[in-house]
């Protein structure tokens, strides 16, 4: 198996090397390789007040220090950076982007968005917004841990049902060890909730974030008086950003303005994550007891909230 997924990831990179026209003397039509051109990049999007060393570009980039020393002569002496030592410590050397640096950059930056543009037009947004996703997936699970991509909550589309499903049956074996009967009671409630579905007291959210779900809720109705939460659930890459809490928040904004007096929910108390997302909405235990489920000795705890 591991010699199968260096052979893919092999083929992939050969793939996107290409694609990218990494192997070309000359990128976006332009007189600058790739690495100038991520030197004249990496230079453009420092902070203005901090801007970079020549070993903070060399570690950002992982260049061997004098490669990079090497490009960044090259790039001096077409007058685009210059450096310059920085104020207080004349010993640390920082880059700027000259005047000339900032036009020349601007025009490679609008190509490449020419090009990216040119790239995905084919595609519809649907398409567009998987691809996003998978190498959102992609960066995460090779270590960029990068936090402030925005998470939107919307309705499910055709297709995203299966998936809540599939990861939430897949992250509850993973986490908790729990067998396929549990992807079972998921798919019936997920079932059930279609064939059911009342619009005017019932709703799913589906949380996205660069075009990947990342969450879920459902709210359906009970009785009159009451309405249940159902199936939340948060991936593992957008967990401690309180995407739970939100998603909790925005089913009892929900249900209060359809008219419910209350909430409730089933869980187990083996779930201590979600069940202090409740605690913390106002929820509170009304009952627990023991039952042998999805392989496991677990204890079932209902927990409600006035609205």
């Amino acid at each position: 198996m591991q010699d199968a997924a260096i052979a893919a990831i092999r083929q992939f990179n050969r793939f996107h090397t290409k694609l990218v026209g990494a192997l070309n003397e000359h990128l976006l039509a332009s007189d600058y390789s790739l690495p100038q051109v991520r030197v004249l990049y990496e230079i453009a999007n420092a902070p203005p007040a901090a801007p970079l060393s020549a070993n903070e570009l060399a570690e950002a980039l992982r260049l061997d220090p004098g490669y990079l020393s090497r490009l960044i002569g090259g790039l001096e002496a077409k007058g685009l950076i210059l450096r310059e030592p920085a104020p207080g410590n004349a010993r640390r050397q920082e880059l700027r982007l000259t005047e000339t640096g900032r036009a020349e950059f601007a025009r490679l930056d609008s190509a490449s968005a020419a090009e990216v543009e040119a790239l995905i037009a084919p595609l519809s947004e649907r398409d567009r917004r998987e691809l996003v996703g998978a190498m959102a997936r992609i960066r995460q699970l090779l270590g960029d841990r990068t936090e402030d991509r925005f998470v939107v909550l919307r309705d499910p589309e055709p297709g995203d049902l299966g998936w809540v499903v599939h990861r939430q049956a897949r992250l509850y074996a993973e986490e908790y060890g729990w067998d396929w009967t549990y992807e079972g009671l998921v798919a019936e409630i997920v079932g059930q909730f279609v064939k059911h579905f009342d619009p005017a007291g019932e709703r799913a959210w589906v949380a996205e974030r660069d075009g990947g779900i990342v969450g879920s809720i459902f709210v359906v109705r009970e009785d009159d008086a009451t309405a249940r939460l159902r199936l939340l659930y948060v991936e593992p890459s957008a967990r401690g950003l309180g995407l739970g809490r939100r998603l909790v928040e925005e089913a009892l904004r929900f249900a209060g303005a359809r008219g419910y007096r209350r909430m409730i929910l089933w869980t187990n108390d083996v779930l201590v994550s979600a069940r202090r997302i409740y605690e913390a909405a106002g929820f509170r235990l009304i009952d627990e007891k023991p039952h042998h489920s999805f392989g496991q000795d677990l204890v079932g705890q209902t927990w409600e909230r006035a609205l």
